[in-house]
């Protein structure tokens, strides 16, 4: 008895351990983030082998091919049959359908274009400081743009930046339509994932007159945090949607 009693309690104390463990693929997933992280790996580099990144990691070619296709899953990688894996570029197409949700009620999904309306300095609102976790002497950099499709506007949208993330974005002559490409060039920011919000608003005046619409006609509010590869939030994005022809679509599973 007191040797069943000795063998339940040594298991109680190994439990801890045995729930925290994380799966070898896993931790090989790691320590390949962590090479896109310090920048070894760039968006559009070829990968080492399969065979070759086992040898460095001293694991079993499985458990790589694992690991890359958990951040296949991801969007952070990119296999092309025949050629080898890929560092991902945030490459319109990909962005359409990763991170950009609204969709025509009829026709094909197209990426929208956009026009600037207003960029600048300014100190962070209580929101954004939350949002993008700022401390109090921090700095934002904002931009203000419209977003059209076949010429239609469709949305405004307010973008907050910490400004010590994106060093000289004043000194940008153009900003061009897809900033997540620009982030990763220039700054060495990937964009890994996001979160949304939804909620229902009216049209201020102001808004109403750049999307040609009613004031006070509903408008979808899209409120988003996006996260680079260490999780941490680098842009909040505000956008005011007309939806007169377009709809936000998700597919659950």
């Amino acid at each position: 008895m007191e040797k069943e009693i000795a063998v339940a309690d040594e298991a109680e104390k190994r439990a801890p351990e045995a729930i925290g463990f994380k799966p070898l693929y896993a931790q090989v997933r790691e320590r390949l983030m962590r090479r896109l992280v310090d920048g070894e790996w760039l968006p559009g580099m070829l990968l080492p082998s399969e065979m070759e990144l086992a040898r460095q990691l001293s694991v079993s070619q499985g458990t790589v091919r694992k690991a890359l296709d958990s951040m296949t899953a991801d969007n952070l990688l990119l296999r092309r049959q025949g050629r080898g894996t890929y560092v991902a570029e945030p490459e319109e197409s990909r962005i359409l359908f990763q991170f950009f949700r609204l969709y025509p009620d009829r026709g094909t999904p197209s990426f929208p274009d956009s026009r600037v309306l207003s960029t600048g300095h300014a100190k962070p609102t209580r929101t954004e400081t939350e949002a993008l976790h700022l401390d109090s002497t921090a700095q934002v950099f904002r931009i203000e743009r419209i977003r059209s499709l076949s010429g239609q506007p469709i949305l405004i949208e307010t973008i907050t930046l910490p400004a010590d993330r994106y060093p000289d974005f004043d000194h940008l002559t153009i900003i061009p339509n897809n900033l997540y490409r620009l982030y990763s060039e220039r700054w060495g920011i990937t964009i890994a994932s996001a979160e949304e919000r939804l909620k229902a608003i009216s049209a201020s005046s102001r808004d109403a007159v750049k999307l040609g619409c009613h004031a006070g006609e509903p408008l979808l509010l899209i409120s988003r945090v996006a996260r680079d590869l260490e999780n941490r939030p680098v842009e909040l994005r505000w956008s005011r949607c007309i939806t007169r022809e377009i709809h936000y679509a998700v597919n659950l599973r």
